[in-house]
């Protein structure tokens, strides 16, 4: 397992570059995953408007105006961090990381103050520059073209913002325990420490809806459009999971590998996730190099690696439903395939997954296998009320 992009670095190639144990391998995985996201809502978004489901709204747009003295301020901003913070925690890793770990440095008050003064100004002044480069004497008042591709990258930041806060309430509703340490003494590293998918999905979800509302986008051509891309970067993000050793693994797995799986490799069956973030199970005493710090343990006896098979199976949905999403013209049959595929999946890896139950109605189960249940019924719900009311297919929309 690899808990930042160093231990990646230095377990393949033997490079070791301290700065880059400022790269949480989870994180990177998360980053790629919002990525596949956006990057296939843009088609989707695009191949729609092409085949005149969306029509164009025209807005007005100011040209030529003075400089926005806010916006240069934010770009000011922004530079003194990367000069004050990150520049020095790079140029001083191999000091810095050598036996504290990145995170208490990034959230301390250290840096270098002039670095950063220097880049407050350099942005600052290259802003306000682009600005007088194209300020006109008179500003003009032009039409835009506005489609719902061409809000992608709005709707893919409120989608992680929105997604990120959500996986962190779902976490602490699920962890009472940690949700009242969470309040007692917060911090940014208890925020950013336990997610939950379903929590950031849903919460995600409901915050780019809002905005897909106001915006005038018809909301069941955009959820088709989602769709694929949603099952795909949680796939993405699986692996995450499985690269990090974050502790969304199976349970214990002793059991011997079945005949019908002889093709595959042991860990595929059973892993024991040595060198995991969360640093959990017996010491590794043999081969583990200083270079993995407090990061020497394993899981003895080794688990189910779920995150590969939901890696999988998602993979394999997408796939189904990138083919799909030109045969299926009737809005909403795509989103709600998505929900009943994932709701199934989700269901099934729990029966095998590590994950806190509760009661409800007599029932024990985990957070996740009711949602997952939930997923599946909206999904037959949608399906049920899309076929019935035979929704055009290529109706046109507007977008504002």
């Amino acid at each position: 397992m690899y808990p930042t992009i160093y231990h990646a670095l230095y377990d393949l190639f033997g490079i070791e570059w301290t700065w880059t144990k400022l790269l949480n391998s989870f994180g990177f995985f998360v980053a790629l995953a919002f990525i596949c996201a956006s990057y296939t809502l843009g088609l989707e978004l695009r191949r729609r408007a092409a085949s005149g489901i969306f029509q164009p709204q025209f807005i007005k747009v100011i040209r030529g105006a003075a400089p926005n003295y806010i916006d240069i301020l934010f770009n000011a901003f922004i530079g003194f961090i990367i000069g004050w913070k990150f520049i020095y925690l790079v140029s001083n890793s191999q000091q810095l990381f050598g036996s504290s770990s990145p995170q208490e440095h990034i959230f301390s008050s250290e840096g270098n103050l002039w670095l950063g003064l220097l880049l407050l100004v350099g942005f600052g002044a290259w802003r306000w520059w682009e600005y007088r480069r194209e300020q006109l004497p008179e500003p003009v008042e032009v039409s835009e073209k506005i489609f719902p591709h061409h809000l992608t990258g709005n709707i893919t930041f409120l989608a992680a913002i929105f997604g990120i806060a959500g996986a962190k309430l779902f976490h602490l509703i699920e962890n009472p325990d940690e949700f009242k340490a969470f309040f007692v003494a917060p911090s940014v590293n208890s925020f950013l420490s336990g997610l939950t998918v379903y929590g950031g999905l849903i919460v995600g979800a409901a915050g780019v809806l809002v905005y897909a509302y106001f915006k005038k986008i018809p909301l069941l051509h955009l959820c088709d459009a989602a769709a694929p891309g949603l099952i795909l970067s949680y796939g993405v993000g699986r692996i995450g999971c499985q690269v990090s050793g974050d502790g969304d693994w199976g349970i214990v797995n002793t059991a011997p590998k079945p005949g019908w799986l002889s093709w595959a490799p042991d860990w595929l069956w059973s892993y024991d996730y040595p060198h995991n973030v969360n640093t959990v199970g017996q010491p590794i005493f043999e081969g583990c190099a200083p270079q993995w710090g407090e990061h020497c343990t394993h899981l003895v006896p080794g688990v189910f690696p779920t995150p590969v098979y939901e890696t999988t199976v998602a993979i394999l949905i997408f796939i189904f439903l990138w083919r799909m999403r030109t045969k299926w013209t009737t809005p909403g049959v795509m989103f709600a395939a998505y929900l009943i595929f994932n709701g199934i999946e989700r269901f099934l890896i729990e029966k095998i997954r590590v994950n806190n139950k509760f009661e409800w109605l007599g029932i024990n189960m985990t957070q996740a296998e009711l949602i997952s249940v939930l997923f599946i019924l909206a999904g037959i719900v949608l399906l049920w009320y899309v076929k019935r009311t035979k929704s055009a297919p290529n109706e046109a929309s507007t977008v504002s």
